[in-house]
């Protein structure tokens, strides 16, 4: 179903700088679930550059290795969710696609463009999203009504509403902020590409015409948009900067660790809201 036959296992897994036991295996269990996860989010960030700069997002198994692995980029939720769904079939998971709307922009009923997994382990189900950005959960979360989770300080939970919706909730100092909402409709990779077409080319997208990096870190989140940097720290302290010209570069490949040639590096720059 994701091309998991085709991945690359081992230079995805020394991308990520996850490291396989004595035994050499990997086996489909919770806790190699939860470790490949929490490993991807750090090492892979969420950014949109290439939509940013007019350029196609391809979501074929080969492409999102040359992107996301060989050239150590990052990329959006298709993109991060489609190889990590590669990745957990090739090692024997159980992995299925899901559809939300994204509620963290306050939107009364936005449309479904976030793509997310969900992953059965022993009759069990647990949300998978290493591509939310900056607000997404570090860990896999129970897919069950009323589950609360702590991770590295930060807390999330899952309710339940009408129609067997899904909602993730992250706890925030002034109560509980829902993220998005699901239904247990299965997607599938040619779903993942319908979005994708409207995320990266249709007017309204957010992700048309500014700059996007995020970075769901464990002590300290990251969020980028435009020239803008915003941190959030466990204890709720937020901090905003606006970036110059150069800062803007050096912050993309700084702190979140993407890797950019000369041709983007000046795309960027001149797209800085200042002018290169």
């Amino acid at each position: 179903m994701w091309s998991g036959e085709e991945l690359d296992l081992d230079a995805y897994l020394a991308r990520i700088g996850y490291e396989i036991g004595r035994d050499g295996e990997l086996a489909p269990v919770l806790g190699t679930l939860t470790a490949l996860h929490r490993a991807h989010v750090r090492a892979i960030p969420f950014e949109n550059l290439d939509v940013a700069l007019g350029r196609p997002v391809p979501l074929d198994l080969k492409s999102l290795q040359d992107k996301l692995v060989e050239r150590r980029r990052g990329g959006y939720c298709y993109e991060q969710n489609s190889l990590f769904a590669a990745v957990l079939e090739r090692i024997g998971f159980t992995v299925s696609g899901r559809g939300a709307r994204n509620r963290s922009r306050g939107a009364a009923l936005p449309p479904v463009t976030h793509a997310l997994l969900v992953v059965t382990i022993q009759g069990e189900q647990w949300l998978a999203d290493v591509g939310f950005g900056w607000q997404g959960p570090i860990e896999p979360v129970p897919l069950r009504d009323g589950a609360r989770v702590e991770q590295s300080g930060w807390t999330f939970g899952i309710g339940a509403e009408d129609e067997g919706i899904h909602v993730l909730r992250s706890l925030r100092p002034d109560g509980w902020t829902d993220l998005y909402a699901f239904s247990p409709q299965t997607l599938y990779p040619g779903d993942f590409t319908v979005m994708n077409h409207y995320s990266s080319s249709h007017p309204q997208s957010r992700f048309l015409g500014q700059v996007v990096a995020q970075q769901p870190g464990a002590e300290v989140r990251r969020a980028l948009v435009r020239d803008t940097l915003s941190t959030v720290r466990t204890d709720g302290v937020t901090e905003e900067r606006i970036l110059t010209v150069r800062e803007l570069i050096t912050a993309l490949e700084g702190d979140f660790g993407i890797e950019l040639d000369e041709e983007e590096r000046a795309g960027l720059e001149r797209m800085h809201p200042a002018g290169a």
